[in-house]
């Protein structure tokens, strides 16, 4: 059974544990299809490759996902997301490894904020920041 962190345990500077996820086509093409994104650079190599792309490659929602995953599988299942402010960065093309690492940088009140960062072999797809808030 997983656990939910509280505040009392949260420190800032903490580390969150590095979580690496292997970008394969079907995870691409699955999580695409899933959110119901239709666009043809998540699906069709050639139209990707076509239209200036090494491959094809993770979409926004998936990436967002991802984000979400990583933080709340750190703080557990009780862990509440209040807000998210990611940037994208570089694609994250099918057959690359994505890694996500992370920080506690700040608290207010019952709130913190995790810095994340999720990279790939190009440099930076996403980083910014996730505010939670756990129970008492």
């Amino acid at each position: 059974m997983m656990r939910t962190l509280t505040g009392e345990q949260i420190e800032i500077g903490m580390v969150l544990p590095e979580l690496s996820i292997s970008i394969t086509p079907t995870l691409v093409v699955s999580t695409a299809i899933a959110t119901m994104d239709f666009t043809p650079v998540h699906h069709d190599v050639e139209i990707a490759r076509a239209q200036g792309s090494q491959d094809i490659f993770l979409n926004i929602l998936t990436t967002m996902g991802l984000v979400e995953r990583y933080v709340t599988d750190w703080a557990g299942p009780e862990a509440v997301i209040r807000r998210i402010n990611v940037k994208l960065g570089v694609p994250a093309y099918a057959g690359d490894l994505l890694a996500f690492t992370g920080a506690v940088i700040a608290r207010d009140g019952d709130e913190f904020t995790v810095e994340v960062r999720g990279k790939v072999s190009l440099g930076a797809h996403a980083s910014g920041s996730v505010v939670l808030s756990f129970p008492s």
